[in-house]
């Protein structure tokens, strides 16, 4: 048995086998090889198990996200079995005597460069496809585990990092927890594990050695035991039938309202980042969503979403919460969450450079298509569109006549949409100082403390170096945002909390005091901040 120490990124307690996962790009050898039919036959089992994969996929996509969006990886399996495709690499390996491995990854480029010189654009696009797959076969062929794939039972994972679009590919009911050595606690990563509700640890010293070997997270102390012996066993599996009970006992909360003992009306909204996240939200019982994470829909995929790939997500979303309040942050790609397919160049302080709404303003056609999107979408639901990273008036009066000018398109072509509310997120000290002439423009804030205490305090989130000086309960950040509240009604908006501070029970009562509208917050804390809300007077 031996135990590391880490940092929680919440508590909780996860046993099972640990699953390694690397995703560092393994260079692919150039080898000679004696018996080329059995190299053949690996590389047809390796086919075999990429198309199983791509199936697998796609069914998860058809629920989540519908037809449109599930389509690329019924292309993907169509282009995994091209006949040129195999032909190339069959061939190279029967005539050159080489490794599977490298015959397909030096095929994947071929076609690549040649997909991406062609003049038609759909055939261009089709360039980052054919990478997709071969490196998909390659990393079969050299037994790697892909990061949406977590094998048949659930799993502890392990890994040195892993990014937000990494983590919200991976089959959540399979994931009891992970680990990283790398990554900070107040990551979009560590996010999502807060959304998910399973334990998870940073500051982990993670290698191969650990895959396969059972193991316990205790996120209350932050450790993880491995090769635990029976009598520690016995204690964590007790320990975590009395957190399912302690569940338990939270759901006679449901139904109840979210009313404090004084008689305020509070708004318990969800967080989540994907249209599969709404079960919790319904089995939690949140009286909405206060915020959908939209460029997870694009962090999923290896091109632009489609208008109406994006319509398709949005619309189900807001008919399966059956006209409860559905926020949906329009893009708010840039620092910690990259999609290639942008092109961002490097920059030394990404989280205080091109991201959110500047990419939008700057690049309208990819805003415009979200919007057509949205709007569309609204007609199906009680849908509101917040804008991130507002720093002027100006941007959002200038967002603001998008959305204007999508509308009137909209009238012009009889397609309907719903009366949207329009919002933005409270997240930089500029916000937050002419807060109240920005709330005569929109009719809601929601404070985004994750960035708002990031850049009040003049601490980078994603450095782990300085989590021990990172406080979101600062007196500076707690000031910024009863001035955000204040300036709110005073303007004649309604002001919620979207940031993981608004899940902080021992803020609660004084959000509520503050006079916060809304709260919207990880699906799993939800019930927990009802108990809170119930038995407190704001007076």
């Amino acid at each position: 048995m031996k135990t590391y120490q880490g940092k929680s990124i919440l508590k909780g307690t996860a046993i099972g086998k640990i699953l390694y996962y690397s995703k560092e790009e393994q260079m692919v050898q150039r080898k000679s090889i004696e018996d080329p039919k059995a190299e053949l036959e690996r590389y047809e089992a390796a086919k075999a198990q990429a198309g199983e994969q791509l199936n697998a996929l796609y069914e998860k996509a058809l629920k989540e996200v519908g037809e449109q969006g599930a389509a690329i990886f019924e292309v993907h399996g169509m282009m995994l079995e091209d006949d040129d495709f195999n032909d190339s690499i069959k061939n190279m390996i029967e005539a050159q005597k080489v490794n599977a491995e490298y015959a397909v990854a030096t095929t994947g480029d071929n076609f690549s460069m040649m997909f991406s010189q062609m003049e038609d654009e759909y055939f261009k696009a089709r360039s980052a496809d054919i990478k997709d797959i071969a490196e998909r076969v390659v990393g079969i062929l050299q037994g790697r585990h892909a990061a949406g794939d977590l094998g048949d039972e659930p799993v502890i994972l392990a890994a040195k990092d892993l990014a937000p679009s990494e983590t919200v590919q991976m089959d959540k009911s399979k994931l009891l927890g992970f680990v990283t050595e790398l990554g900070s606690a107040n990551s979009h990563t560590a996010i999502l594990a807060r959304t998910m509700n399973i334990p998870a640890l940073i500051g982990i010293p993670v290698d191969a050695d650990l895959d396969g070997k059972m193991a316990v997270i205790d996120g209350v102390k932050g450790e993880l035991i491995v090769d635990p012996d029976e009598e520690t066993l016995a204690y964590y599996q007790n320990k975590k039938e009395e957190e399912q009970k302690q569940r338990e006992l939270l759901q006679q909360l449901k139904g109840k309202e979210d009313v404090t003992l004084d008689g305020k009306k509070i708004r318990l909204y969800a967080n989540i980042g994907s249209v599969g996240d709404v079960a919790r939200v319904l089995a939690n019982d949140a009286g909405g969503i206060g915020l959908f994470r939209s460029e997870f829909l694009y962090l999923e995929k290896d091109t632009f979403p489609t208008e109406e790939e994006q319509f398709q997500a949005y619309r189900t979303v807001a008919e399966t919460m059956a006209g409860k309040k559905v926020i949906i942050r329009t893009l708010d790609i840039g620092a910690d969450k990259q999609a290639d397919y942008f092109h961002l160049a490097h920059e030394e302080n990404p989280a205080m450079g091109y991201r959110a709404i500047r990419i939008c303003l700057d690049q309208p056609e990819i805003f415009k298509t979200q919007l057509r999107a949205l709007l569309r979408a609204s007609a199906f639901g009680n849908i509101g569109i917040m804008f991130p990273m507002i720093i002027s008036v100006k941007e959002v009066q200038q967002a603001k006549q998008y959305v204007a000018e999508i509308k009137a398109e909209l009238d012009e072509k009889g397609i309907p949409y719903g009366d949207v509310e329009l919002g933005v997120m409270i997240e930089t000290p500029a916000a937050v100082i002419i807060s109240e002439q920005l709330a005569k423009e929109v009719d809601f804030f929601s404070i985004g403390t994750n960035d708002l205490t990031q850049y009040t305090l003049a601490i980078d989130r994603q450095n782990a170096k300085l989590d021990n000086i990172y406080d979101s309960h600062h007196p500076a950040v707690l000031e910024m945002i009863r001035m955000t509240v204040e300036n709110g009604h005073k303007g004649g908006c309604w002001v919620g909390i979207c940031g993981e501070l608004g899940a902080d029970i021992t803020l609660t009562e004084t959000f509520l005091k503050m006079g916060v509208d809304e709260l919207s917050v990880t699906p799993g804390s939800v019930l927990p901040i009802r108990e809170i809300i119930r038995n407190t007077s704001v007076k």
